[in-house]
């Protein structure tokens, strides 16, 4: 068995993982494309030592900010990780919020070829026909030239249309449970407003203001919300308050995509999580997986 926990930030996965893991002698493996990163703690919504509670976590802190770090990497350790979890009789429980580390661990999601031709020499218009030609079921829009030239180049690689990439890729292993956090839209931007001022008062500011005096600009560093609107502010070119609020609205949009990928990619199980008394949640969900497993 092997459960998945998804859902968009601050929804609750890290309470629900480490309770699952207990219940059902779980190890953690981090879904979060930003928590591999070793530095990235507050604002990645890092779990703690003392909210582990003894549970073994794998994937977390393993990369210096000035290293590369892809999906491939990921799913090539994640599966090896699987395995070691599965084979001492344990339960590996999957928890993040980045759907494509999540689709690439557990899905027959296949890594290929290096063809990187930019078609300079076509137009946008001759282009997206040159995608038709090849992939007529494409729902690329016509004037997303970046995702055409990756289409057409992932059509050189396997002689296969983009459009059959996601939808033909098959779970690699039984007996998986996706189980997904959600609560009222208003209430979860309201608890990610709330998180905002949380990771402020926990030291966002210093840890963000550490990592701009590094230098290092890296996908790692500006890929989490939270640091490149700071670095605005440490720049003179915005004020702390509007630092904060786009932080704030920056998460509130990504919970919004969060939402959507999952619904659109994944097969999930939707919990509307209890926040007057989370047991309940947590209850509702163990029950599910034990009826069907």
């Amino acid at each position: 068995m092997i459960i998945v926990i998804a859902g968009p930030t601050g929804v609750g996965k890290t309470k629900l993982s480490i309770e699952l893991a207990k219940h059902f002698n779980g190890e953690i493996v981090n879904a979060d494309s930003t928590q591999v990163y070793k530095g990235l703690d507050i604002a990645t919504a890092k779990v703690g030592k003392e909210e582990m509670e003894g549970i073994k976590h794998h994937l977390l802190d393993i990369k210096d900010i000035n290293e590369d770090y892809t999906v491939y990497d990921y799913q090539r350790q994640g599966r090896i990780i699987i395995e070691d979890i599965k084979n001492r009789n344990k339960v590996p429980i999957i928890v993040g919020g980045t759907g494509l580390y999540i689709k690439a661990l557990l899905y027959d999601y296949k890594f290929v070829g290096s063809s990187n031709n930019q078609y300079e020499e076509y137009s946008d218009e001759e282009l997206y026909n040159k995608l038709i030609s090849i992939d007529p079921h494409t729902d690329i829009h016509k004037n997303n030239r970046k995702r055409i030239v990756r289409a057409l180049n992932y059509y050189n690689d396997t002689n296969m249309p983009y459009s059959t990439k996601e939808t033909d890729s098959k779970l690699i292993y039984d007996d998986v449970f996706f189980i997904g956090l959600t609560t009222d839209r208003n209430n979860l931007y309201n608890i990610i407003n709330k998180r905002v001022d949380i990771m402020l008062d926990n030291g966002l500011l210093k840890e963000a203001k550490k990592i701009y005096d590094t230098n290092i600009r890296t996908k790692a560093v500006m890929t989490p919300i939270g640091y490149k609107e700071l670095f605005d502010y440490f720049d003179n070119k915005i004020s702390k308050e509007e630092a904060i609020e786009l932080i704030k609205r920056n998460s509130r949009r990504y919970a919004k995509r969060q939402y959507t990928w999952f619904n659109n990619k994944m097969d999930m199980k939707w919990f509307s999580v209890d926040y007057n008394n989370f047991n309940n949640t947590i209850k509702e969900v163990v029950n599910y997986v034990e009826k069907n497993s």
